[in-house]
């Protein structure tokens, strides 16, 4: 497999602030991130051949980034992929420029929620034409399924498991105090989040992440090109995207305590970038925790803790900013908020950041090569993007 490891340079990136943005429009927040990402690239918006526009909300086309950023009749495609639409958008400039059909890209995700009472992705059926005789169950319940499931298969007891995923919210949410550009930025105890309100058992208030406002950008081009415009470029190692095929909703052999996707979109990309240690060769993560409950997987799946012993790893703070390999620095979709069209690009920004050695409060000591991951749908079928930057040779 050849990949595009090394073939694909970043050289800008923007975030706005996520949270309750009334003031801002989706287009207001475009013009915040898109243009932070131009300025930190040292291009202008002239130079951008092609975009890719990442959204959940309907009604729009590529025509609200051309018009936001008053770009002269280039073609932009309009992409939603669940969860995983800003990493795809991503994606699609890395391949475009990596094919050399263009020399400079532009990637975007924006969400408006919070004016819309949007309350997250669909429930059974996913729009799609039933029976109705399928329940309405929301994405808390589907994963609350998931944490009961994971305590019974492991033999851990509902309240070690509890603790297990408060020191998770705990974790994030003290990263989100060190960024100014998080929703909710205050520090929290075990304590809190054990006495919470319930929203699905044994899923309390801190152990979902919210509905935010905000958009992300990131400018993709060649290396060739980065070199010319700046020093400190990061390079796209590699980037994979799978959708499942409901395989789990089908088949009686889905035992809710790992998720396909995950496994396969991050060995697919972790070929691609030439990683065979995950855990000792990453320097950093930043991955999709909608819930605790995913985080805890995702660790397991992404071949952070051996499967079974990831409660281990959270109690000996493998994760944290000190830890072996830190999770969520700048606090995750926990607390920094989860408009779904912006996140993948959200994480991107962070490990963009931390690679130039520029994330503030929150930087860590050694920062060469990072990953994120995006995971959308429910237990049984998800949309899956896993991507790795690393530092320029």
């Amino acid at each position: 497999m050849e990949g595009i490891k090394d073939r694909v340079a970043i050289i800008g990136m923007g975030c706005t602030k996520f949270g309750e943005l009334w003031d801002k429009s989706a287009e207001d927040m475009l013009v915040d991130s898109c243009f932070e990402a131009i300025e930190d690239a040292g291009i202008e918006p002239k130079d951008i051949k092609a975009g890719w526009f990442g959204t959940v909300m309907s009604g729009f086309s590529g025509q609200m980034l051309t018009h936001a950023l008053k770009l002269e009749y280039i073609p932009v495609s309009r992409l939603e992929n669940f969860c995983a639409t800003a990493t795809d958008a991503f994606m699609n400039a890395c391949y475009a420029v990596a094919a050399g059909i263009y020399d400079i890209v532009i990637a975007s995700g924006v969400e408006k929620l919070k004016d819309t009472g949007f309350a997250g992705l669909g429930t059974a059926g996913g729009g799609i034409p039933s029976s109705m005789v399928e329940p309405p169950v929301p994405p808390p319940v589907q994963f609350a399924l998931v944490a009961t499931r994971y305590a019974h298969h492991y033999g851990l007891s509902m309240e070690e498991l509890k603790t297990a995923l408060a020191k998770i919210a705990v974790k994030n949410h003290h990263n989100g105090t060190l960024n100014p550009r998080a929703h909710f930025r205050r520090e929290i105890t075990v304590e809190q989040v054990l006495n919470a309100p319930m929203i699905a058992w044994p899923l309390g208030l801190f152990d979902c992440c919210g509905v935010s406002d905000g958009a992300a950008a990131a400018i993709v081009t060649t290396p060739e090109i980065a070199r010319k415009l700046k020093d400190d470029y990061v390079l796209v190692k590699g980037v994979r995207l799978v959708c499942g095929g409901k395989q789990g909703t089908l088949h009686d052999w889905y035992d809710f305590v790992h998720f396909d996707e995950n496994v396969t979109a991050s060995k697919m990309a972790y070929e691609e970038a030439g990683i065979k240690d995950p855990r000792k060769e990453l320097d950093l993560a930043i991955v999709h925790d909608c819930f605790s409950i995913t985080e805890m997987l995702i660790y397991e799946d992404l071949q952070f803790s051996p499967r079974g012993k990831a409660k281990e790893d959270i109690d000996a703070g493998t994760f944290t900013l000190e830890g072996e390999l830190p999770v969520n620095t700048d606090g995750g979709l926990k607390c920094f908020g989860h408009p779904i069209g912006a996140s993948g690009l959200r994480m991107l920004y962070e490990v963009y950041k931390q690679l130039q050695g520029k994330a503030e409060q929150r930087q860590l000591k050694k920062a060469d090569i990072g990953l994120t991951h995006n995971l959308g749908g429910m237990p049984g079928s998800f949309t899956c993007a896993v991507a790795i930057l690393g530092r320029r040779d």
